[in-house]
């Protein structure tokens, strides 16, 4: 089996380290995957869902999922470092605050401001939104 070392690092913590069978990371672009011997690259990562596949240890083989927010992703010699803000697994994330950091994102976007605040504001509804996603996507897999 192809496999490629992945270490996922959030600001605060390191999310996950060990051999991989696939990654699919979320960037401005939409979203690209990353196999074994992936060519050498850098790119940024947006907010989104990060699906990843560990080969190994009791999860093998089971595609999980993760909340992420921003960073970059660099691709090396068949060794991937995602570095992000924020990953969050979705039993991790509290539906209730994500929508309501959405609903004040929205609200800041109606406000006629700065570039730099109308940006952040977007940032913010991205995460939400996202955060959201992964969270319903986790709730819909548990039920069937």
């Amino acid at each position: 089996m192809n496999t490629f070392h992945l270490r996922i690092l959030a600001a605060d913590d390191l999310f996950f380290e060990g051999e991989c069978e696939n990654l699919i990371v979320p960037s401005p672009d939409g979203s690209f995957g990353v196999q074994a011997h992936h060519s050498n690259m850098i790119s940024a990562v947006f907010p989104g869902e990060l699906h990843y596949r560990p080969s190994e240890g009791p999860d093998a083989g089971v595609e999980k999922i993760a909340a992420v927010s921003s960073g970059l992703i660099k691709v090396e010699n068949n060794d991937v470092l995602v570095l992000v803000d924020t990953a969050e697994r979705p039993e991790e994330i509290d539906a209730n605050r994500a929508r309501r950091a959405a609903d004040e994102a929205k609200e800041a976007l109606l406000q006629k401001r700065s570039i730099q605040e109308y940006r952040i504001a977007q940032y913010s509804l991205a995460r939400a939104v996202s955060r959201l996603q992964v969270h319903s996507d986790f709730q819909n897999w548990k039920k069937g």
